[in-house]
């Protein structure tokens, strides 16, 4: 079946992050198979960045749903998240019975430029799309500027789109409303003071990473902060080495970052840990892309809630550069990546190289670098 040959291949080379994980999808669905227009692909990516979850996965949800009903949603999650889940877990029992893992990372610093050219490539379609016209350019850099200036990704869309949907129906005064609101809505938020480690119990971790998939916005990157404050500093059930080691696997497998999920439940309880804490992760995303679907019809169908939309698009496109910047400044350090990096965007620009190719040159190249220069 086309759709799970399609969610296993982003499954199995979805290197690099949200960000990457979309631009692979859009390049597929919207580039070459063309089972949906730009704009209605623009549409899901910015009303999935104002729900709960990870937006990639729930963009691939959003799609399969689209193509194929619910059990188009259910085959594109398994598809997608299946290979991240079992080669985490897997990566998980070496490292229970080594106490490491195989070195892997000269593979990961060669996909990684690589990864930030199909990012490129995809910012610049999406662009193109997403910002016509001053209005929305100048929300796109003004979404820029709240960002750089440490707002959280979802006040910046919110903000962006209350007063881009203001600006564009000519409503004046708007952004003193939209800033009162977005404080309300940001504000006042406190963490629980740090209390005695607990006792670990399987029914203890579904709880909580069923409660992290609920409640986590943004990118994936933010599941760190729940893991520290709760299973590190508050309840001692892992190590800040484990914990480490275990976001390091969540970055170096394919897939969604949150399948650190499946090698911490391996850590505390094998086999059984792992498929509770991958299940409880991901089970919300899935009830919230289907609440979700309904909805943004309805919302493009309004002049209002069009304008909210088209605002929210332009700050999603503004959010993804400005990850693909910090993502460039980590990763262009030395020669060999910058070749990579170079090669790969002459290769997505020019000649619309797929992703899958292009990962698989840069784990390449990665290699023979580490080899020529060892």
């Amino acid at each position: 079946m086309e759709l799970a040959r399609l969610f296993l291949k982003l499954g199995f080379f979805g290197f690099g992050g949200p960000a990457a994980h979309i631009a692979m999808l859009e390049d597929e669905v919207v580039e070459r198979r063309r089972w949906m227009a730009p704009e209605t692909f623009l549409d899901l990516v910015g009303a999935t960045h104002l729900i709960p979850g990870p937006n990639s996965t729930e963009m691939m949800l959003h799609v399969g749903l689209l193509r194929a009903g619910w059990a188009g949603l259910l085959l594109a999650g398994l598809c997608f998240v299946g290979p991240a889940v079992l080669t985490t877990a897997a990566l998980a029992w070496v490292y229970v019975e080594l106490g490491e893992v195989p070195a892997v990372a000269p593979i990961f610093s060669g996909i990684q430029p690589a990864v930030l050219a199909v990012i490129l490539g995809a910012l610049w379609r999406l662009g193109r799309k997403a910002i016509h016209g001053p209005a929305l350019g100048a929300v796109a850099a003004g979404t820029v500027g709240l960002l750089l200036l440490g707002l959280s990704e979802v006040s910046a869309l919110l903000l962006g789109g209350l007063v881009g949907m203001a600006v564009l129906r000519g409503l004046r005064g708007a952004a003193g409303v939209a800033t009162a609101l977005l404080a309300a809505l940001a504000g006042g938020t406190a963490q629980a003071a740090g209390a005695a480690a607990v006792p670990y119990s399987l029914q203890g971790l579904a709880l909580f990473f069923l409660k992290v998939g609920s409640v986590l916005f943004g990118s994936g990157y933010v599941l760190v902060a729940f893991l520290q404050d709760d299973l590190v500093t508050r309840w001692g059930w892992l190590t800040d080495e484990q914990l480490l080691d275990a976001i390091a696997m969540g970055q170096f497998t394919p897939g969604p970052v949150l399948s650190t999920a499946a090698f911490i439940g391996f850590l505390l309880d094998g086999w059984t840990g792992a498929f509770v804490a991958a299940l409880c992760i991901f089970a919300p995303s899935f009830l919230f892309v289907a609440l979700l679907k309904p909805l943004v019809p309805r919302l493009r169908g309004n002049p209002w809630s069009a304008g909210f939309l088209d605002a929210v698009n332009a700050a999603a496109v503004a959010l993804m550069g400005v990850v693909t910047v910090e993502l460039g400044w980590a990763v262009l350090r030395d020669p060999v990546a910058i070749g990579i990096g170079l090669v790969s965007a002459i290769a997505v620009l020019r000649f619309r190289v797929g992703a899958p190719w292009i990962v698989t040159f840069g784990a390449v190249a990665g290699l023979l670098g580490a080899w020529v220069g060892g």
